[in-house]
């Protein structure tokens, strides 16, 4: 069913300000395959609400996807703030009256999301040293909530998600040395299991909001969300591909593994070896390689029209070199 966000937004205006309430602006600021963004103001009573509905605007069936539902979402973010960790605060989980389909509202947090201009635009001097510290305090708060059950998330390991990329890379019949080689190492480098929490999923630069004087203002994304590996997290905001051009800085592209990891103990996390966030680094390099070489298929083979396609497709070479360094320095 197609929905009009337009036309349905002034209702959900009244609804969220009540009578006499309008929307005074919309914007729509993203849109993928399955999931819309939109920013949108409510004017009532002299005061203005800045917020953001997120909307899932194809069919989602949860069992087999490895995302989780908006109320799922919804469900996180409320569970994360009362631990202290900075989510947008949630406003409205939208139901049926509102005409959207599957969608929640939360408050609009400002600041910036671009990963490139949060490890090289001056306005984020400041508060940029301190950013790998507040990563490591956020996840620590973020691992230390007890996962919703209303959320029904799905569990990951290692060797599990190892066999799940193999799988995908074994069926693309793509033949990558480095990424062959990655495979085979990790499998015999593959570290204990841990005690399992509430992982983000998906904790990167471009998905954290960043204020040029407070720093993380907000973790965005909680779609991936999942019960793992505390490392997972750790290792994959320090993925090469998520520093934009900073290498020299292993956390985002603004920092290093020891603020990180001080950060996190200092917040009360477990102590999390550095040999461990590594091999879980190396885990998401390979994973987004494989990625990477799907998007890439996913256009030669005309499934997608879509230029940004084979861009991200060509994206694979450095999560080859960065599992090239990874290998040689020992994990």
């Amino acid at each position: 069913m197609t929905v009009d966000v337009l036309a349905a937004l002034p209702r959900l205006a009244q609804r969220l300000g009540g009578e006499g309430a309008t929307l005074a602006a919309a914007e729509r600021l993203s849109g993928g395959a399955s999931m819309e963004t939109w920013a949108f103001a409510v004017e009532a009573y002299g005061a203005r609400r800045e917020l953001i509905l997120r909307r899932r605007s194809a069919p989602f069936d949860p069992e087999a996807s490895r995302s989780t539902s908006l109320a799922a979402e919804a469900a996180l973010i409320a569970a994360v703030r009362a631990k202290g960790a900075p989510a947008p605060p949630l406003v409205h989980l939208c139901d049926e009256a509102d005409g959207l389909g599957e969608a929640h509202v939360t408050a609009r947090v400002s600041g910036e999301t671009l990963g490139r201009r949060i490890v090289s635009d001056p306005r984020f001097e400041a508060v940029r040293p301190k950013l790998a510290r507040q990563c490591g305090e956020i996840l620590a708060q973020i691992h230390a909530t007890p996962p919703p059950p209303e959320a029904h998330l799905k569990s990951a390991d290692f060797l599990g998600e190892l066999a799940r990329y193999e799988e995908v890379y074994r069926t693309s019949g793509a033949e990558r040395p480095v990424l062959e080689l990655a495979f085979q190492h990790l499998k015999k480098h593959a570290p204990e299991p841990a005690p399992l929490t509430l992982l983000h999923g998906d904790f990167r630069n471009g998905n954290l909001m960043i204020d040029p004087e407070i720093g993380v203002a907000a973790v965005l994304d909680w779609e991936l969300s999942h019960i793992g590996d505390p490392a997972e997290d750790l290792g994959w905001i320090c993925v090469n591909s998520w520093r934009f051009g900073r290498p020299d800085r292993p956390v985002g592209g603004f920092g290093d593994y020891a603020d990180l990891l001080a950060g996190y103990e200092a917040a009360g996390g477990t102590p999390v070896a550095l040999s461990r966030v590594r091999a879980w680094q190396a885990l998401g390099s390979l994973k987004w390689g494989v990625m990477c070489l799907m998007m890439y298929q996913s256009w030669v083979g005309g499934a997608e029209a879509s230029v940004e396609r084979p861009m991200i497709g060509r994206r694979v070479s450095e999560t080859e070199v960065d599992l090239v360094y990874l290998l040689e320095v020992g994990l």
